[in-house]
This record gives structure tokens, sequence and C-alpha cells, in this order.
């Protein structure tokens, strides 16, 4: 896990982000224990209450959950969940500027996935 103290988001946001990566990528498989408020706020010298901030919006999206006097583990789904929220973020923050940047720029629809399709193929070959 690697925290930007020099970044404009918030620390609690960067946590939150950091172990859904974890998850997603398969560093915390579901129904495993992660890494705890206290191991977090140790490593990076920063109040627990900042760490549970972050862990507290996972828990609002049923990405982990805690076991009283336990720890914090991932849900059942978590990656699902996760998957489906990426792609949703995927559309928003790409999807959607790319076609009005090819409206501005009088593209049409068959050269637009020309264009994906293109980006596809040299994105296969590397």
């Amino acid at each position: 896990m690697k925290l930007d103290f020099e970044s404009d988001k918030p620390i609690f946001l960067q946590i939150a982000e950091e172990i859904e990566e974890a998850i997603f990528v398969g560093a915390f498989p579901e129904e495993t224990q992660i890494p705890s408020t206290t191991e977090i706020s140790t490593t990076f010298k920063i109040n627990p209450a900042t760490v549970l901030k972050g862990m507290n919006r996972l828990i609002d999206a049923e990405i982990i959950y805690k076991r009283r006097g336990v720890g914090m583990f991932v849900c059942s789904g978590a990656v699902a969940k996760i998957t489906e929220k990426r792609k949703s973020d995927f559309y928003t923050k790409y999807i959607e500027s790319m076609i009005v940047e090819a409206n501005k720029l009088g593209l049409s629809k068959n050269e637009l996935f020309k264009f994906i399709e293109k980006g596809m193929e040299e994105a296969c070959h590397e």
C-alpha cells in the first residue's frame, strides 16, 4: 500500500482505494482478513481514526466487514462489486469524455470504433 501525503486527495480516501485495489487484484481474497486499523496507522504513522474512516467507506460499500474483536474481512462477492463499480466509473471517466471529444472533432461512430480497435490491437502487441 502506498499513500501520497502531498496529494490533494484525503488520506482516508487513498486508504480505501488502496485496500479496494488490493482486494481487486487478489492480494486479499474474499473472506480473508485484511490488515488492522492499528497495523496500517502504525506503518504509515497516521491517526487510527483516519484509517478507520477509510475502512468505514468500504464497510458501507459492503466490500469489507468487521468481526467484533477479530478484525476486518473481505466480503464474499467483493470483487464482483468492485468490478461493477469500476465499469461504471470507466464509462463516466473515459467513455463520456471520449464521445464529447469525438463529437467536437466530427468523428462518426465508425471512425471512433476504428480508433478503439486500433488502440486495442496496439495494446495487445505490447
